[in-house]
């Protein structure tokens, strides 16, 4: 990190730091000279040389070597303050120093170099690992319902009148549900691409928590799930300003991913709740109307008793592309990673943790605010 800070000052900023701290060096050595030598001062000199070619460009760590090698000839080298030299070892020793505070320089310049190179390579191989995990997850999930559209409709068109009303009822579900499988990677693949560009700009207006929640669940149930889902919502629940849209997706993602991971018969909870902000705190429920338009807190959480996350894995749950280990069910590997952009879209915060119990719980916290009409939403 602090190569990379200093790497990126300009060149006059790197020529004045580095003859700064050879001058700075220099002028310490002075005020020790009478308790350490000349030679020893060399050693100083060459290794203030060598740190600052571990982090600047190559032309000022060499004006860097020269300044010091006439320094040390100038104040250290008897006869001090001329650049006189009266013996040959003091010359030889004078004109090594030169050259090994020049070769020392460009050495280190040139390892730095090297371990960009290789910083880069590993980049590249980082990059192309994702990319196959993308092609290799993209030609599964692709290919599947476009060979099932194609295989139901070609039934559809060449053997029609040989199928039965049942048959052809089956043929087109299968191609209802391909489509769909289909339209939802489209559909990651876009708002990962909206995501990366930082193009997502919430749409926000008052929504129904209820109407929300209650609707990615039903839209869930459609899919014929074997686990229970149960709703709790807090009591008053006001109107909260999102993008129900973006919510909608991120409640999905999440709620779906419990279903595709937890057994059957598992419990999965959806819970809904808002608290008003106290000294930079949410820790008060919100039990009356809200007056004015605060910026509160929506807290939305998902449990399920399943068997939880592979502790190691937490954190890179929402990574593009990431999928457990040892998990059979097929998936890009892009759902959690949308929610959780979406859900920063809103400046808010999600959070993953294991249940002591069994199970995981995925908590959502939106900064938001309320509309005084919320106690007549069910009127």
């Amino acid at each position: 990190m602090v190569n990379i800070i200093f790497h990126k000052l300009n060149k006059p900023a790197q020529y004045f730091i580095c003859i700064f701290v050879i001058v700075a060096v220099s002028a310490i050595c002075y005020s020790l000279s009478q308790f350490i030598g000349y030679r020893i001062v060399a050693l100083i000199l060459l290794v203030s040389v060598s740190l600052l070619a571990m982090f600047f460009d190559i032309f000022p760590v060499m004006v860097a070597s020269l300044l010091s090698a006439l320094i040390w000839d100038f104040f250290f080298i008897p006869k001090k303050f001329t650049f006189y030299i009266d013996n040959a070892e003091d010359g030889l020793m004078f004109f090594m120093y030169f050259i090994i505070a020049l070769v020392n320089a460009v050495l280190t310049f040139k390892i730095r170099q090297i371990e960009k190179e290789a910083n880069k390579k590993e980049e590249k191989e980082n990059m192309l690992k994702l990319y196959n995990t993308l092609l290799n997850s993209l030609s599964h999930e692709l290919r599947t319902p476009i060979a099932t559209i194609i295989g139901a409709t070609d039934n559809l068109q060449t053997v029609s009148n040989k199928l039965s009303d049942e048959q052809k009822n089956i043929l087109i579900e299968e191609i209802s549900t391909a489509s769909f499988r289909l339209n939802k990677q489209v559909e990651n693949l876009l708002n990962m691409s909206r995501i990366e560009s930082g193009y997502i700009k919430p749409r926000k207006d008052w929504c129904d928590v209820e109407e929300l929640i209650y609707g990615v669940v039903n839209h869930i149930k459609e899919n014929a799930i074997t686990q229970t889902i149960e709703i709790k919502i807090a009591a008053n629940m006001p109107l909260v300003y999102i993008d129900f849209g973006l919510m909608h997706q991120v409640l999905y993602n999440i709620v779906n991913n419990a279903v595709l991971y937890t057994p059957a018969n598992s419990i999965i909870q959806v819970e809904a709740a808002y608290s008003k902000k106290v000294n930079g705190h949410f820790n008060v429920p919100f039990n009356n109307v809200v007056r004015d338009t605060e910026v509160d807190l929506l807290v939305i959480t998902i449990t399920d008793n399943g068997k939880g996350f592979p502790q190691a894995e937490i954190k890179k749950v929402f990574d593009k592309f990431y999928r457990l280990k040892n998990t059979e069910t097929g998936g890009t590997g892009l759902g959690l990673s949308i929610a959780k952009g979406f859900v920063e879209a809103h400046n808010g915060t999600i959070e993953l943790e294991n249940i002591a119990s069994g199970g995981a719980k995925f908590r959502i916290e939106i900064p938001t605010k309320t509309n005084y009409l919320n106690n007549l939403k069910n009127e």
